[in-house]
């Protein structure tokens, strides 16, 4: 197809920001971080390679996810604890900060609720910022590997993906049947994952987390909260995933508790103030 004349006039008009961000709400980070201080682990739940756990973090606590044994990607999902119906929202999370999320961001919730779920509190791979390829770590732009898109792509029926794994993780949780709780699956946090966007074709792409063992990512609870977390059977994801082959690690979830009084002050957030009328 032949370019217009004014092609390049065209592609040259400057970006404008979707979402500016200064009046978003500002997380206390500097209360938080006090109240980390002092907080005491109470819960840890150990992720087995290739397979899902879920946990529990009430609102006012601290969870922490690790790399204990290698390099490890991990697919987040989270729901308020008391209706599954709230649950993240990557699509919104990222329009409003970043392809990929550290320090200081939050993970915000579905419609109608629309409101901070957590916030990272500490991020180890914080350095790595974003690389000559485009990549970074911890992105919300990958939807979760799957077992549709392998059916589609390649005619294969695997069973350990991370949708899958989350699927059969929540379904334990609850106590319900997997067609139950399939529905309930989201797009996550990709946790250590290294992504960005082919400049060429602007293809998504991965590369091999540079996260090691020690390293962490850690969360505030703004809301009570279920999480599910994925151990991803690509391992660092350096060049499959939804693999048996792929060298794979468990990630080990703490969750930890502040003293009595550490958060005086903090209120957990109510839901978007949109009075939902839509224009009737």
């Amino acid at each position: 197809m032949q370019e217009p004349k004014d092609a390049e006039a065209r592609r040259a008009v400057e970006p404008v920001i979707c979402y500016p961000n200064e009046t978003l709400p500002v997380p206390d980070l500097e209360l938080y971080a006090k109240a980390r201080e002092g907080a005491k682990k109470i819960a840890e739940v150990r992720v087995a390679p290739r397979e899902a756990a879920t946990f529990r973090a009430e609102a006012g606590q601290f969870f922490r996810i690790s790399s204990i044994e290698g390099p490890q990607v991990g697919d987040l999902n989270l729901w308020n604890a008391h209706d599954l119906s709230e649950r993240f929202y990557s699509g919104k999370s990222r329009a409003l900060h970043s392809t990929h999320l550290t320090e200081g961001e939050r993970m915000w919730s579905s419609f109608p609720y629309l409101r901070p779920m957590a916030t990272i509190t500490a991020d180890t791979l914080g350095w790595y910022g974003i690389d000559g390829f485009g990549g970074s770590v911890h992105d919300v732009i990958g939807t979760r590997c799957d077992p549709y898109t392998g059916n589609l792509l390649a005619g294969s029926q695997y069973h350990h993906c991370c949708h899958s794994n989350l699927t059969r993780a929540l379904a334990d949780e609850l106590g319900v049947s997997l067609e139950e709780a399939e529905p309930h699956v989201h797009d996550v946090l990709n946790v250590f994952m290294c992504t960005g966007f082919t400049r060429d074709t602007g293809q998504y792409f991965m590369k091999a987390s540079p996260v090691r063992p020690g390293d962490y990512l850690e969360f505030f609870a703004e809301i009570d909260l279920l999480g599910a977390l994925s151990a991803c059977p690509g391992g660092d994801c350096s060049a499959e995933h939804s693999s048996d082959t792929a060298a794979c690690h468990p990630l080990l979830v703490e969750v930890f508790a502040p003293e009595a009084g550490a958060l005086e002050g903090w209120e957990s957030p109510t839901v978007n103030g949109y009075d939902r009328s839509h224009g009737r």
